[in-house]
């Protein structure tokens, strides 16, 4: 697509140099410099693709609805079951609305609110290279919810039992797929490879069973399971049939499939608002690279904070991209791209002024690094208070955010600045998420939360525009539609906001 656009562009940009006398086209003298030619092009498509990108549905469905903030609808089992009918008439795959699927998708809409706002601002990035794939192997495009309920979304995500990536493959069953893995790279983590993966994988397994909800649980539990398991039924063909012999995981691993599909479809009828996207697929470029470089290199260079470098390109172990053949690849902002491809040189001679000549492989990675990218650490020990403490030199210690908690709430608890816990953990902006660890910098051996005053009232909190805003970014990033912060701001124009303006957000 951003090849289309570009040469769409280009096309009505040369449509002006050329003038007709007659019968014949005459080119002009080119009095149009390439830097600004270029700068141009470019500039256009940062604009169409920030159109694009904010286009959705969700708000004109929750104004309809006449939603307010924090409202939590529920609908009757037969409103339940007719969506999952409408899914299904445009689904290979048997969304069956029973007892067990309305209690699964219940407990999501009640609970699991907060992880499908993040799942959808994640989605951003990678459903529709999911959807591209999915559509190369002709496989149903529902399968894009797989690596919801598999990773959340996380490439780097890793379980207990060692699976990893956005689609959670093992370690030998992605070398069986072909996804490698040495000492700076493991291929289970680059999302384009783990898809195309995936996608080899399930189409074998539908392939064995015929049976879409069948090839899910063995995907979750191994062919081997699922055949002990048919075995057991009596040589049941169908998933419910055979549900009762499959491991107590995999018996909710297809309900778990179908409420996420549920709810990640109906999630506007349900006030769900997505998290604010830090960037879109559509927004994304790719360049290849012929020498070994540092991600902390590029970030000087591009002034591309290294930890959205990172985020980026999560194939890489460490933050060294290494030199092989044939070249390793990394993925950014098309502006960020642009600057890579136009000072190669320059990125390359950076590195060795900053390396030495001869690159040698980076230290191990920070302890506290480490800690943060773990799920579980038995090293951290926690306190009455729930703050959980490094053992070593009492330097740093971690919050865990809870249901409820703001950015503002722990900066007030613990005495910091809002600026202080974004700094020290390379935040672009004050979202958190339950479940995420913060790392507090201390110069005492401990650091305690201040005694936790009474709830107050509830005040009117406001926003100061931003150079780059929007009324629909600001209205997502707050978790309101465009309506509801047009409610709280009345006779502000949304389409005229400027920077520095205050906007009434709560």
């Amino acid at each position: 697509m951003k090849q289309f656009i570009f040469i769409f562009l280009l096309s009505i940009s040369s449509g002006t140099l050329f003038s007709q006398r007659g019968n014949h086209l005459v080119k002009p003298s080119d009095t149009l410099k390439r830097d600004a030619f270029i700068n141009t092009v470019e500039q256009s498509l940062q604009l169409f693709l920030a159109e694009y990108v904010n286009k959705n549905n969700y708000d004109s469905i929750i104004t309809a609805l006449n939603y307010e903030p924090g409202d939590e609808p529920a609908f009757t089992d037969e409103v339940y079951c007719e969506r999952l009918e409408k899914m299904n008439a445009m689904s290979p795959f048997q969304l069956d609305c029973n007892s067990i699927t309305l209690s699964t998708i219940k407990f999501f809409v009640k609970s699991r609110r907060g992880f499908v706002r993040i799942a959808l601002g994640r989605s951003a990035v990678y459903f529709d290279m999911f959807e591209e794939k999915l559509a190369e192997y002709g496989l149903p495009i529902e399968l894009k919810y797989l690596a919801v309920i598999e990773s959340g979304l996380r490439p780097q995500v890793k379980s207990k039992a060692g699976a990893l990536g956005l689609w959670q493959f093992m370690y030998r069953t992605g070398l069986h797929y072909g996804l490698k893995e040495n000492s700076y790279i493991d291929e289970r983590m680059d999302p384009a490879l783990a898809t195309d993966a995936a996608c080899r994988f399930l189409r074998q397994l539908y392939g064995i069973y015929g049976d879409w909800n069948l090839a899910l649980a063995a995907y979750n539990a191994g062919p081997g399971n699922v055949n002990k398991a048919i075995r057991r039924s009596g040589n049941k063909t169908t998933y419910w049939e055979v549900r009762p012999f499959l491991p107590s995981e995999t018996q909710g691993y297809v309900p778990n499939f179908i409420a996420a599909a549920y709810l990640m479809t109906y999630h506007a009828e349900h006030n769900i608002i997505p998290m604010e996207a830090k960037i879109h697929e559509a927004q994304l470029d790719t360049m290849c690279l012929t020498n070994g470089v540092h991600m902390s290199t590029i970030s000087k260079l591009t002034n591309w904070p290294e930890e959205d470098v990172k985020t980026l390109n999560p194939v890489y172990k460490t933050n060294y991209i290494p030199a092989t053949t044939p070249p390793q690849c990394i993925s950014g902002p098309l502006d960020k791209i642009g600057l890579i491809v136009s000072f190669e040189d320059s990125l390359y001679a950076l590195e060795k002024r900053l390396f030495s000549p001869q690159i040698t492989p980076p230290k191990p990675p920070d302890p506290v690094l480490v800690v943060k990218q773990s799920p579980v650490d038995s090293s951290f020990t926690t306190d009455s208070l729930g703050v959980e403490q490094l053992p070593a030199d009492g330097s740093y210690v971690y919050h865990k955010v809870k249901s409820g908690e703001t950015m503002g709430t722990i900066s007030s608890k613990y005495g910091l600045s809002v600026e202080q816990i974004m700094e020290w953990n390379a935040l672009r902006t004050t979202n958190i998420y339950v479940g995420q660890r913060l790392r507090l910098k201390n110069g005492a051996s401990t650091i305690k939360p201040k005694p936790t005053p009474p709830a107050p009232k509830p005040t009117k909190k406001y926003y100061t525009v931003k150079a780059g805003d929007n009324f629909s970014r600001i209205a997502q990033r707050y978790g309101l539609t465009q309506a509801q912060l047009s409610k709280l701001n009345p006779g502000v124009n949304i389409n005229r906001i400027s920077v520095g303006q205050r906007l009434r957000v709560k």
